[in-house]
């Protein structure tokens, strides 16, 4: 098949991939780095109908802008599909036991810039930021979490101050488990209930949406994968093969602010793998940056939870981060690429102001 050129950011129609609006901010000066993302996927040993999901970064705020989307040779049923819920993008290929064509390569070029908390304003709650106060299935608003959530805001009423204490709390309570396969699951009622609040950014930055949004802050995760080193610390960046290198970010909607950026997971990451202990001056710093920042080399993908793919798979999914295959009883999963054969790679193309 021909390489197809999908969409080219100076002719993009903006709704193609437009996230819920975003009121955020960046640093004045920081610049734009431009990333080329190159999903290879060989699925040659599949030799059954099947289904192929990858999903696509979309724009995002004033901080994250998709360039183009681009796919050589692939199945004839293969094109970009969003769901019809969270409007995730996704490149989605339906393959035939007969198809030879099993190689995929699918490039995405994405520009960033790092994202700070906008300056103090009137932001309104409109009905599509207010969807983000909703339960899901792994992220229930009610029980455990509303209590739990109750006790750590108490008589705060500020919603900034509400923000901050749960994450104070998700910071100072949970811990980064390496034996959590992948990102984790982020199902937030079972931690709160076994107490085992250990696991990676998808638990644990699920964990201050949820209790966000039990405590009236619309609050959601964004899954996305690094691209770049970082400025910040070794372990917060990764670049070439990125294929084991997705990371689940969160935000809160302030009245004041709009959508704010935060990311407990990473604090904690930075304990673990820096070893370094919380109340190291160094992660200090970090804990309070991270509350209204986020470092750009990282690429957003969805805000999509508990879902429905494009075409639908055989039950929905918690969460759009890897790759997603099934063929027959067989269900490839991303989050083991080992098993699963495919390769995500990165590669900086410009970096100025």
């Amino acid at each position: 098949m021909m390489r197809r050129e999908f969409i080219q950011l100076a002719a993009a129609t903006p709704l193609l991939f437009s996230m819920n609006p975003a009121h955020s901010s960046r640093a004045p000066g920081d610049p734009w780095r431009s990333f080329e993302l190159t999903y290879t996927v060989d699925l040659a040993t599949q030799k059954n109908n099947g289904q192929l999901w990858l999903p696509l970064p979309e724009d995002a705020g004033d901080y994250q802008r998709v360039i183009s989307v681009a796919w050589g040779a692939a199945p004839e049923h293969a094109a970009m599909t969003w769901d019809a819920d969270y409007r995730a993008p996704m490149f989605a290929a339906k393959l035939a036991a007969a198809d030879t064509a099993r190689q995929l390569v699918v490039t995405t070029t994405v520009a960033t810039r790092n994202r700070s908390r906008a300056p103090a304003g009137r932001h309104a709650l409109t009905p599509e930021i207010a969807r983000y106060l909703e339960p899901t299935a792994n992220m229930p608003v009610d029980g455990i979490v509303a209590t739990t959530s109750a006790q750590i805001v108490r008589d705060l009423t500020d919603p900034d101050a509400r923000a901050q204490a749960i994450y104070n709390w998700v910071v100072d309570n949970t811990f980064r488990k390496p034996t959590v396969r992948g990102c984790g699951l982020g199902n937030i009622k079972f931690m709160l209930e076994t107490g085992d609040l250990g696991g990676k950014c998808a638990d644990i930055n699920s964990l201050f949406v949820g209790l966000a949004r039990a405590a009236g802050l619309p609050a959601r995760e964004m899954y996305g994968v690094r691209v770049a080193d970082s400025a910040l610390f070794k372990t917060l960046g990764r670049a070439g093969d990125i294929s084991k290198a997705h990371h689940c970010r969160a935000e809160y909607f302030s009245p004041r602010h709009g959508w704010v950026a935060v990311d407990p997971a990473d604090v904690r990451k930075v304990v673990l793998e820096e070893k370094l202990p919380l109340n190291d001056p160094r992660v200090v710093a970090l804990r309070e940056r991270l509350f209204g920042y986020w470092e750009m080399n990282w690429v957003g993908l969805n805000t999509a939870r508990d879902f429905e793919l494009a075409p639908p798979a055989r039950e929905p999914l918690p969460y759009l981060m890897y790759p997603y295959a099934e063929f027959g009883d067989t269900r490839l999963d991303g989050r083991e690429p080992d098993h699963f054969d495919f390769k995500l790679t990165s590669r900086e193309l410009t970096h100025h102001g």
